[in-house]
Formats: C-alpha cells, structure tokens, sequence
C-alpha cells in the first residue's frame, strides 16, 4: 500500500494545479482537449526536470552518513571483498576514463536517476518510511563478466539485504558483457546507498532501479476505482470568463458569478453523492432552447442514424423537452439504464488525462454551466449543453459506448506523448467524427452535433475527408482557429474501434489493463493468476454463449 501512495505522491509531485491559468503561461483562447494534453506535457516536463535538478543538489550538498559507506573494488586482481571506508574517502565521481562507446550506455552518475528522487522522497516522509524493507528490482550491467557477480551478492550483504530473485541474460550493448536482474528485500536508506556504492566500480556499465514493492517507481498512478477520481480534484481548474476579454460573459458580472456558483457545486461532489440539481434559470433554459430547435432541426439530415434513434428515446422519456435543462442526476439515470455510463459532475476542464481516465470506468466528467445568452450558438469552452446536446446521445448508444470506454483504458498509464496522441484521436473521433452511411457522409461527433456551422462545413465539399486510421489520425495537426480541413470518416462505429484496438497494441505500455463490470475496478493484468481468472470468467461467458447457439438451433416443437 504504501508503494502505491508513493506512487500517487509522484504523480502529485508533478501535477500542474494551474495548468490552465493565464499566468501560468496557456494563451486565453479557445480550449481544446488536444491542446490541453501538448500544454500539459511541456509544463509537467518543465515542472519535473526543476523537482529532479533541486534534489540531485540538494543531494551533492548532503553528506553521506558518517559511519560507512560499501564500495566494490578490485584488490590483486582476484580478490573480490567489500571494503569499508569513511565517507571522506570515497571518490565524489566515477573515474574518469578515455571515452569509448561504452558510455553510451553508461548513466549519468553525478546525480540522482528520477527512479532515485522517488524512492528518496518516499524515504524522507518519515523515520518508519526510511527503514521500512521494500521489495526493488535493480538491473546492473557488467563490463568484466560473471566474475562481479560476487561483488553484487556481498554489497547486498552488507547492506543487510536479502536476495529474492536473480537472473541474468547476455547483453545486446557494445562492451558489456551481461545483464542482471535482482530482486531484492532492503531498507529505503540502504537501497539508495547500495546503488550509489555500486555505481563506484567501473566494472559495472549502469546501475539501474526499476521499481519497489513490484510497482514501477516511475509509472504513473491512474485511479482503479471510480472513487478515485476524487483524488484527481487538485488538477481540476475552472474557466474563469473573467480573464479573457473575448469571452462572451466577460462584462457581465451577474453571469461570472452564476460561474461560480456552479463550479463550487461541482467541487464539493464526492463519488457516491447523488449529482446536485441545480435549478437554472430562465435566460439559461432560453439559451437551451435556441440550441435545441436548431439541432433539433439538422440532425435529421446530417446526424448518424444512431444519434437520432437515442435522440427520440430522450424526448419520448420527456428527458429532451425544449422548454427545460435536463438535471445531469436524470441523464445519468438513463445512461446506465442502456449502457451503464454515468456522469459525474465537473466545475470545468480536467486535464485531458484525468478526463480520459473517467472514461475507462464509463464515466463521463459532464459540466453543469451554460454558455452565455449572447452567444448562444458558440462557446470557447465545453458547457452542458454541449455535454447533453452533443455527447449524451451517442453515450446511450452501446457500440459507442464501448469505443470511448476504450480510449478511456488506453490512457491508464500512458505516457505524455501517448496521451496527446489519444487526446487527438479523441477529438477528431468523438468530438468532430464523421462516419457513412449508406452512400452518405454522418457526423457523429459532440463538437458538430452541437455547433450547426462547423456541422455544415463538414459534410460540404469545403474539406478533405479521410478515412479513418488511427495511427495518421493520432498525429495530424488541430486547428483551433477555424474550421477543421480534414475530417476523418469511419466505414462504422465496430470499424473505428477494431482499428483503435490493433494501434493500441502497439503502445509502449509494458501493461493490460481491463474493466470488470462486476467490482467497478480497473485490474492490471500483470500476473498468471489474474490471467487465469479471466480465462475462467470468458470460459464460463463461451458457455452461456453456445447455450444460447443450441437452443435457438433447435427446432420448434
């Protein structure tokens, strides 16, 4: 448990708390997932190399401690011992050597690794943290052969380890010989001073810490549970209208704050709450209402046809009526009704990682403001009523569904290129998708659902329309000026996910992760065990399923 609150602590060590504010640095213009997952990837990059270069000085002006330190040395060129020396005897940096291509592979020892500024900060939480026995898995490379093997095993000795598991491979990398791969059971303090006393001797290539308690110190923590968004808050941020002149509500000081009065609704929702009702006003259900007549009125021409069928099942259930908000409690209601999403409600933009996350557990971060009443048809951020207008259809829809649930799953532990590459499928997919039908060109995306012109200008002639492929998709530029110039048609909605699936594989994740509909939680598939017991839950499915074959085979009596 605590190796996964480390976890966390890391993530929160990097977290952006203002990412989108002004005056740290994101222009005042119109937002866009795509745009929120590259800003967060520069600042989060900036943000970590000052933690990492603040702890590698703080930890060249420390001292080691005074007792002793183990380093690893040859004597007469065939005794292999630890030997025992004060701290004012050991060296302050490797050897210097004639350069060769061995330092390639050679990591930079004049400070900490980032693995090492995480285990160092895990250590420093508290006195039991520091001398608590974690299970790490460290990989040494040797130049001179198995002979150091030796000097490995009585450096863990020393440092009162035990070894757990060890085995080696020979190396692919010019001039190192083989690769080990330890396990071992040791104090916090002492692992770090075991990796740096190894780091002395030349004859090992690198000294690499991988992970503690089998979690990889430097992946990064994702919620497994659905009350775990709770704990995603501190990178929440609201769109304060008030520091961007172009916004609508900018002068109007009884619209800001409405604005807040819902944002702090919004931030005081826990998991399990019921979603708060918020009684709107009548300029609000007005502004409802404009948009709703007029996509009322395109969607029958230009909508796939399973926005429509859903669209006709809200307002057959009086949950779609123009003279009224839907309360997000309702929506939700109906979600999970036919597709087992739900909402859950958000006072503004989240990162576009925690925003994807929610989708791996079918939940949708929906918004509860709405746009100004003098723009009516157009709004610089996501409001609810484009979250119920432009996205809530589609999520009633069961093949849909599935396909965001699975972009929400290949977030979890994504890197932060990854996740703008997922940040841009997304938005050319579920925010601005087209799709055939028939001998006809459909929008399927929320951002033209709910926005009649970029609507009309992607099914005209005016832009390129592509066919769908994830990988070029994941990578084309956005423009968030004016009308897209390509748009990306999907043969079908079982088509688009088929393909997200085979590009997915080829993500650097080391890991699986998959949702179980019966706990609510995110499991890692990272163990036989766990991989046998979905083999027994599909085996059991299979075997409902050719029931299911047989009996409908058998003739009527």
């Amino acid at each position: 448990m605590m190796a996964v609150a480390a976890a966390q602590k890391n993530r929160e060590m990097f977290a952006i708390k203002k990412s989108y504010s002004i005056e740290n640095g994101y222009p005042s213009r119109r937002r866009s997932l795509v745009d929120d997952a590259r800003f967060e990837t520069i600042v989060v990059k900036q943000t970590k190399q000052t933690v990492l270069d603040e702890a590698r000085a703080k930890a060249n002006e420390d001292k080691l401690p005074q007792e002793v330190q183990q380093t690893v040395e040859d004597q007469d060129n065939d005794e292999e011992e630890i030997r025992m020396v004060a701290v004012d005897e050991l060296p302050q940096k490797p050897e210097e050597h004639v350069p060769s291509a061995n330092d390639e592979e050679k990591e930079d020892d004049a400070g900490l690794t980032e693995e090492e500024v995480v285990l160092q900060n895990a250590a420093s939480e508290s006195p039991e943290a520091e001398k608590e026995v974690v299970r790490a898995a460290v990989v040494v490379r040797l130049r001179d052969g198995m002979g150091s093997l030796g000097r490995i095993l009585k450096a863990v000795e020393g440092y009162h380890g035990t070894v757990v598991h060890l085995e080696s491979r020979q190396s692919r990398s010019d001039g190192i010989a083989f690769d080990v791969l330890m396990k071992v059971d040791m104090a916090r303090s002492n692992l770090l001073q075991l990796i740096r006393s190894l780091r002395q001797t030349q004859s090992f290539g690198s000294v690499s810490l991988l992970s503690e308690n089998n979690v990889n110190v430097k992946a990064p923590w994702f919620p497994k549970h659905a009350s775990e968004l709770d704990n995603c808050n501190h990178l929440m941020t609201k769109y304060e209208p008030d520091l961007d002149m172009n916004h609508p509500g900018f002068a109007d000081q009884v619209y800001r704050a409405r604005r807040k009065e819902i944002a702090e609704i919004a931030f005081a929702y826990r998991y399990g709450d019921p979603i708060p009702h918020i009684d709107y006003t009548e300029t609000e259900n007005k502004t409802w209402a404009a948009v709703f007549n007029r996509v009322k009125e395109l969607m029958v021409k230009h909508a796939c046809s399973e926005y429509i069928a859903v669209f006709k099942k809200l307002e057959n259930e009086k949950i779609f009526v123009k003279e009224r908000l839907p309360q997000l409690q309702e929506m939700s209601d109906f979600l999970r009704r036919n597709t087992g999403f739900t909402l859950r409600p958000a006072a503004g933009l989240l990162t576009a990682r925690d925003f994807l996350a929610s989708l791996a557990f079918r939940i949708f971060q929906s918004t509860q403001y709405v746009r100004h009443i003098n723009s009516p048809y157009h709004t610089p951020e996501p409001d609810c009523i484009h979250e119920l207008l432009g996205h809530m259809p589609l999520l009633a829809d069961p093949s849909f569904a599935q396909f965001s649930q699975e972009i929400g799953l290949a977030s979890l532990g994504a890197s932060d290129e990854e996740i703008e590459k997922l940040s841009t499928v997304y938005w050319f997919t579920v925010e601005f998708g087209l799709c055939k039908e028939k001998d006809e060109v459909k929008a399927y995306g929320a951002g033209l659902l709910s926005a009649y012109g970029e609507l009309l200008h992607a099914i005209s002639d005016k832009p390129e329309h592509r066919a769908f492929d994830p990988a070029s998709t994941a990578v084309q530029p956005y423009q968030d000026q004016e009308y897209q110039p390509i748009y990306y048609v999907a043969e079908s909605f079982e088509d688009a996910k088929e393909k997200f699936r085979r590009w997915v594989s080829t993500m650097s994740r080391p890991f699986e992760v998959r949702f179980n509909p019966h706990t609510e939680r995110v499991e890692v598939l990272d163990s036989v065990d766990k991989l046998d017991t979905l083999v027994a839950q599909l085996n059991t499915e299979l075997l409902h399923l050719t029931n299911a074959i047989e009996k409908l085979r058998q003739p009527f009596c």
